[in-house]
């Protein structure tokens, strides 16, 4: 079992999950930040219901990318189209947690 911690800004909110109970929402990759957010009722956009075909899910990673998934060629495609990409965003659907993290969910 471990359990990693996931704080959302700028909601200040921090979640703890297992991630032997993923997926908790069944929205985006099991264990991704979407699933994260919708399980624990954070409002993180996701027009495409999690399928990596829009970027309504971006978020900006803070701390921890070394605790998320490695990035995908689909993923990376879609982000090209992300309103105030960064170097380190991701889209919360594709990034599956696995370790301590804060996201920055950007204001649209």
């Amino acid at each position: 079992m471990a359990v990693h911690k996931v704080t959302f800004l700028p909601l200040g909110r921090t979640v703890e999950v297992d991630d032997e109970k993923y997926p908790l929402a069944d929205h985006g990759k099991p264990g991704s930040l979407l699933d994260i957010a919708l399980a624990n009722d954070i409002e993180l956009e996701h027009n495409c219901g999690g399928s990596c075909a829009c970027t309504t899910c971006h978020v900006i990673v803070k701390e921890g990318a070394e605790n998320l998934s490695e990035m995908a060629g689909d993923e990376e495609d879609r982000l090209d189209m992300a309103e105030g990409l960064t170097i380190h965003s991701r889209l919360g659907c594709q990034a599956v947690v696995r370790g301590d993290v804060v996201v920055e969910i950007p204001k649209t």
